[in-house]
């Protein structure tokens, strides 16, 4: 791999994860935080989800979930739904009120993102989307 673009990139992601924490913790976007927000939008997209299933797409220890998603169940963004088989395992889906609060918050970070990247190409802004996509699957 050449040296300079593996400088520049690790560099970047540092000053990238950098601005995010510091944008997200003094200037927060919508109600939901990071977690939730993403547990909610896995659950929206690919439908119910136990914990476990929840863990392993996060790469996340299942009791971390665990706690998140009792949050979620408190708040009444999700609900359990008993597994038939096993008693003690349980799916989780997204309720309206679920539904309604990751939709405002996807509109409010949207925005932000839309903000951000104003003055790029249409062009540019695709291709950035598919290189964040494919670092992304790098993960699993």
């Amino acid at each position: 791999m050449n040296e300079q673009a593996l400088q520049i990139i690790e560099v970047e992601l540092s000053i990238l994860i950098r601005r995010i924490s510091s944008f997200t913790t003094y200037k927060k976007i919508g109600s939901l935080d990071r977690s939730a927000y993403l547990l909610l939008h896995q659950i929206s997209s690919h439908g119910s989800a136990s914990v476990k299933t929840l863990a392993d797409e996060f790469h996340l220890d299942v009791s971390t979930v665990s706690r998140q998603t009792a949050a979620l169940e408190q708040k009444g963004y999700v609900y359990r739904i008993p597994d038939p088989v096993d008693g003690r395992s349980y799916s989780l889906h997204i309720t309206e009120h679920g539904a309604a609060a990751l939709n405002e918050n996807k509109q409010a970070r949207q925005e932000r993102v839309a903000e951000l990247l104003k003055s790029w190409s249409a062009e540019d802004r695709l291709i950035f989307g598919q290189l964040l996509a494919k670092f992304n699957r790098t993960f699993d």
